[in-house]
């Protein structure tokens, strides 16, 4: 499946109308589904239904029950792959995830609705302490990550050079993942923030890159509670937003120790938490 397509549009400007045409980003569901050993026998589970941009579907699937702690290593997945549901005329549409014999998935924290919009990854949870997954990388040694502030102004071209998506539809969030010395690792897009950012970290699990303690990751909009609690699953400690953190992504990063910038843009931005990660370069004195 395309990840946008062409359609007409009635464009108006200044009393005037011009037929045209958009391109617009496309949006379809996505059904995870997860088969394990209980019993002695394999067993298939519904876990979502996701409204997102088709494309590194498996990379989002892996992601998804990687943040949600429903497994905490890749070595726990035996495949990952398409299959046909009754319900849906497309096969891309629903992915299975097997886990390996030995795996025993933590399906504790799922209770959440089937269905969950392109927009909220957490619609439906049951509480908020459900979404509060253990950060499986908490309290770990190592944590060197440390970064030049002049280093994060670099970072919003650096993401719309790479969102060639967005760059024609105007319309998808992205995340991007950089090392310390500003070079671009993966970038992943789709018109859900949660999905942009499971794609990443699933494609980082399926190339053995997890924890990514040593990078950092910017999003393409807000940080959201959800979003950092995903970042936290991957050992990420630097986040960087374009946008406004919520006061629940600011709380959640304070308590994991994450260093959490938002509204960087505009050569400028603001330090939430841990700012003992950023070096101040020796000519500022102020934001």
């Amino acid at each position: 499946m395309n990840a946008s397509i062409q359609l007409p549009v009635l464009k108006v400007k200044d009393d005037l109308q011009i037929s045209s045409v958009d391109t617009i980003p496309v949006e379809e569901p996505l059904e995870i589904r997860l088969a394990y050993y209980d019993g002695g026998v394999y067993t298939s589970r519904n876990l979502a239904v996701t409204m997102r941009t088709p494309g590194n579907d498996i990379e989002l699937a892996s992601g998804f029950i990687f943040t949600e702690g429903i497994i905490s290593h890749f070595n726990e997945i035996e495949k990952s792959e398409y299959v046909f549901a009754a319900c849906s005329e497309n096969k891309q549409n629903v992915i299975q995830i097997t886990l390996d014999k030995t795996a025993v998935p933590n399906l504790s924290n799922t209770e959440r609705n089937f269905y969950t919009t392109s927009s909220c990854g957490v619609c439906g949870k049951a509480s908020i302490n459900a979404i509060r997954t253990a950060n499986i990388f908490s309290g770990k040694s190592g944590d060197k990550n440390t970064v030049n502030s002049n280093f994060f102004l670099q970072l919003p071209n650096r993401l719309i050079d790479q969102q060639k998506i967005f760059a024609d539809t105007g319309g998808l969030h992205a995340s991007a993942l950089f090392n310390q010395d500003g070079r671009m690792l993966f970038v992943r897009e789709d018109v859900g923030r949660h999905n942009a950012l499971d794609k990443l970290i699933g494609a980082c699990l399926i190339d053995h890159k997890i924890p990514l303690n040593n990078s950092v990751l910017l999003l393409s909009g807000r940080a959201s509670f959800e979003l950092v609690q995903k970042a936290a699953m991957a050992g990420i400690t630097i986040i960087a937003a374009i946008g406004a953190p919520s006061s629940l992504a600011v709380s959640l990063a304070e308590e994991f120790g994450i260093t959490l910038v938002g509204f960087l843009r505009d050569n400028r931005f603001n330090i939430y938490s841990a700012d003992y990660r950023i070096k101040m370069s020796s000519h500022e004195n102020s934001y």
